[in-house]
């Protein structure tokens, strides 16, 4: 079943966002105070129940029979999971459910100074007070999900999407949500439903050559069982001063059993000189990369010296 986990800071209006969301779809809200009343009121008395409100520690402690708190948790979540989908708020959701592949996994920001302003109004307290509450709320925050998960609440590599209410509506982000969500579904159910979440690859899995002269290589390849990739890697040359790529050079070929790229021309002699600009960019920036143009008059004496090396059946491209 579909997933969506909201981690969010104080003052973020994540809870906002998360009851607005639950509303628009339908979908059931669970928060910490939930899971406690729900998952551990019939194995823990009114001690425990306090401890594991107060105490990020306590979920580490064994539970006869059913490990430590930590483990009850995470397999009544799973198991509920199973049977619908769900909202669920803080507790290291996006680390329990981390291998996921339906759940979409949220973080909600604000700057400080917007948090601030809004502990303020809602707790009607001075600067001073609100800066106070702000910082206890996070470091607890912070701290639960640490001790009891051992991960970072704030890496930005356990979301799918971080909203900053700042300038953002509540309205605005649960629209981003959901179609996240929607897209999100949508790619899983292509993928056929598989249990692994997997890296989308946008290349290809059958080579598209950008003219004949690279089919006609290929072929050549083939002919002499050498072993080849198409355009397997781009290697970045310039950059601007912001730091944005502004000149690669993706090699046509890469012969995998010489470790070597090669780059085909039949071009006029302009963009030969440009191809080897790149190329001796390549060499500068990459030392040790094997790279090499090569001209059509010369595909049959190169082939014709890979071949005495020895061949091997082909690879697909990309």
């Amino acid at each position: 079943m579909a997933i969506i986990t909201i981690s969010r800071q104080m003052g973020s209006l994540g809870d906002e966002v998360a009851e607005a969301l639950s509303s628009k779809l339908n979908w059931e809200l669970i928060t910490r105070k939930h899971l406690i009343d729900r998952f551990f009121a019939d194995v823990t008395d009114a001690q425990q129940k306090h401890m594991l409100n107060e105490s990020a520690k306590y979920y580490l402690t064994e539970l006869k029979g059913y490990g430590t708190f930590r483990d009850l948790l995470e397999q009544s979540l799973f198991d509920l999971a199973g049977s619908q989908p769900m909202i669920l708020v803080g507790f290291g959701s996006q680390v329990i459910f981390a291998d996921d592949p339906q759940a979409v996994h949220v973080r909600i920001i604000a700057p400080e100074w917007t948090r601030l302003s809004r502990v303020r109004k809602q707790f009607h307290v001075s600067e001073e007070d609100a800066e106070q509450i702000l910082s206890v709320a996070d470091k607890k925050h912070k701290r639960f999900v640490s001790t009891v998960f051992g991960a970072d609440l704030t890496d930005s590599s356990h979301y799918h999407i971080t909203l900053n209410t700042a300038g953002v509506s509540v309205d605005e982000c649960v629209t981003a949500i959901i179609a996240l969500q929607q897209e999100h579904e949508l790619l899983y159910r292509i993928r056929g439903e598989s249990d692994e979440a997997e890296t989308i690859d946008h290349m290809a899995d059958v080579p598209v050559f950008h003219n004949p002269s690279e089919a006609e290589f290929a072929r050549i390849l083939d002919m002499y069982q050498i072993e080849w990739k198409y355009e397997p890697k781009t290697f970045p040359v310039e950059w601007d001063a912001e730091g944005n790529i502004t000149l690669a050079f993706s090699p046509d070929f890469y012969l995998t059993k010489f470790d070597t790229y090669l780059e085909l021309t039949t071009m006029s002699q302009k963009y030969v000189t440009e191809k080897n600009k790149k190329l001796k960019k390549v060499r500068e920036l990459y030392p040790g990369t094997n790279i090499k143009i090569v001209y059509k008059k010369d595909f049959i004496s190169l082939i014709e010296r890979f071949k005495t090396f020895g061949g091997g059946n082909r690879e697909n491209g990309a």
